[in-house]
C-alpha cells in the first residue's frame, strides 16, 4: 500500500473509532440503527434471522469489527464479500440495503452532544459505506454460484456420555434457520469432510447433539477434541422439517439424537406461545441415553401444551415408561389427526412410520428427512 493511502486510511479509522465513542459506544448505536432500519424498512428488519437482541448484538459486533479492521483492506473486503452472501441466504439483496449508510449516520448523530457531529465523521461513514455496500454485492452475487458457508465459534462443549457431546455455536453471520432443520458442519482437523447435524439452540446460540462411534472423522473431532474457542464452518440449513402452520397437534418421535432438531420445534412453540397440544416420546436403549432431559423438560414446561414421554427399552426405566416407543405411542391416545415429525435412525425412522400408519395415520401427515446414505 502506498503511504500516502495507508495514513489516509489509518485517518478513516481513527475517525470512525472515535465517533463512536462520542455516539455512545457500538451498543447503542446499533440499537438506534435497528429503530432507525424499523421505520425505514420494516421488511429488511423481518428478513433478518434471531430476536431483536441477537440482530442489535450483530449490528454492534459488526461496526466493532469494521472500525477494527480497516487498516486490513483484505481482511474487511473478505468480511464484507462472506456477509453480502450471508445476507443473500437470508433473502436480502443490496439493493435493499442502499439506505443503510444514511440511517447508521443519523444512529450516530442522534447519540452526539449538540453540534458533535462533524463533517469529517460524516465524510468518513459515508465513503466507508459505499465501500462496504459494493464488497457485500460482490458477496451476494458470488452467491448465485458457490455455497454460502458461515465462520462460527465455539462457545461451550459439554460432554453428556462417553461418546456423545452436546457442542454450542454461534455463527459470527446472520444464519437463517428453521425450527427443525439441520446443516452441514466441516471442521479445521479434517478439511473438505462436511456431516450433517440436527440443529437445536436458541438466542443466536446453534447447539449440536454429537455422537461418535470413533475418535476420527467429523463426530470424533467434535465429541474428543473441540473445545470453546474452536471455529467450524456451516453449510446453507437444509431440510423439510419445521413446525407447520396451522392448528393439528404434533405429534414427535426421537430416537437418540433425533431428539436435537424436535427440542428446536418445541423451542418455537415456546417461543410463539402456540396453543397447539404437543407430545414429544423419546425412546432410548437405557436411563444413561436421556443425556438431555433435564434441558428438554424446562422448554417443555415454556410450552402451552407440551409434554416429554421418555420410553426406556431396556433395563430399568426408572419413572419413565419402559418398552417400545411404538407402544407407549399407541397407549398413550389417538394420532390420527396429528401431524407426525420423527428424527432418529433409519431402521427406527422406517419402523415408526410403519407402525404409525397401522395406528392410523395417514402417510402425508408422517415427516422425517431422507436418512442419510
Amino acid at each position: 500500500m502506498n503511504p500516502a493511502d495507508d495514513a489516509v486510511l489509518r485517518e478513516v479509522q481513527r475517525l470512525l473509532s472515535n465517533s463512536l465513542s462520542l455516539a455512545g459506544g457500538t451498543d447503542e448505536v446499533a440499537t438506534r440503527l435497528r429503530a432507525a432500519l424499523i421505520l425505514a424498512q420494516p421488511q429488511l428488519v423481518t428478513m433478518l434471522p434471531g430476536s431483536a437482541q441477537l440482530q442489535r448484538e450483530q449490528l454492534a459486533q459488526a461496526l466493532t469489527w469494521l472500525a477494527h479492521n480497516l487498516d486490513n483492506p483484505p481482511a474487511v473486503v473478505a468480511g464484507c464479500v462472506q456477509l453480502g452472501g450471508a445476507l443473500a441466504a437470508c433473502g436480502i439483496q443490496p439493493a435493499q440495503l442502499q439506505l443503510v449508510g444514511a440511517a447508521l449516520a443519523e444512529a450516530m448523530r442522534a447519540g452526539m452532544a449538540a453540534n458533535g457531529w462533524r463533517q469529517d465523521f460524516d465524510q468518513a461513514w459515508r465513503s466507508t459505506w459505499q465501500h462496504v455496500h459494493e464488497w457485500m454485492g460482490h458477496g451476494a452475487e458470488a452467491a448465485r454460484y458457490q455455497p454460502v458457508t458461515w465462520l462460527a465459534e465455539v462457545v461451550s462443549h459439554e460432554l453428556r456420555r462417553p461418546d456423545l457431546a452436546v457442542v454450542r455455536i454461534r455463527p459470527y453471520l446472520p444464519f437463517p434457520v428453521r425450527a427443525g432443520q439441520y446443516a452441514r458442519i466441516e471442521v479445521g482437523e479434517v478439511p473438505g469432510v462436511w456431516r450433517p447435524y440436527s440443529l437445536a439452540g436458541r438466542g443466536g446460540v446453534i447447539e449440536l447433539h454429537v455422537r461418535a462411534k470413533t475418535e476420527t472423522g467429523v463426530s470424533g473431532t467434535l465429541v474428543y477434541r473441540t473445545q470453546p474457542g474452536d471455529q467450524v464452518r456451516f453449510s446453507r440449513a437444509e431440510g423439510s422439517m419445521g413446525v407447520p402452520p396451522g392448528s393439528r397437534d404434533l405429534l414427535l418421535v426421537a430416537g437418540d439424537t433425533g431428539v436435537a432438531p424436535l427440542k428446536a420445534m418445541l423451542g418455537e412453540l415456546a417461543a410463539t406461545g402456540d396453543p397447539r397440544s404437543a407430545v414429544l416420546f423419546w425412546g432410548v436403549r437405557d436411563l444413561n441415553e436421556l443425556y438431555d432431559m433435564d434441558d428438554i423438560a424446562l422448554i417443555a414446561r415454556a410450552c402451552r401444551r407440551a409434554t416429554v414421554v421418555p420410553v426406556v427399552s431396556e433395563g430399568d426405566s426408572g419413572q419413565y415408561a419402559s418398552g417400545l416407543v411404538t407402544d407407549a405411542i399407541a397407549a398413550y391416545g389417538e394420532w390420527s389427526e396429528a401431524d407426525v415429525f420423527l428424527a432418529g435412525p433409519p431402521v427406527m425412522l422406517a419402523a415408526t412410520s410403519a407402525a404409525l400408519q397401522v395406528l392410523g395415520v395417514a402417510p402425508e401427515r408422517i415427516h422425517h428427512d431422507a436418512p442419510e446414505g
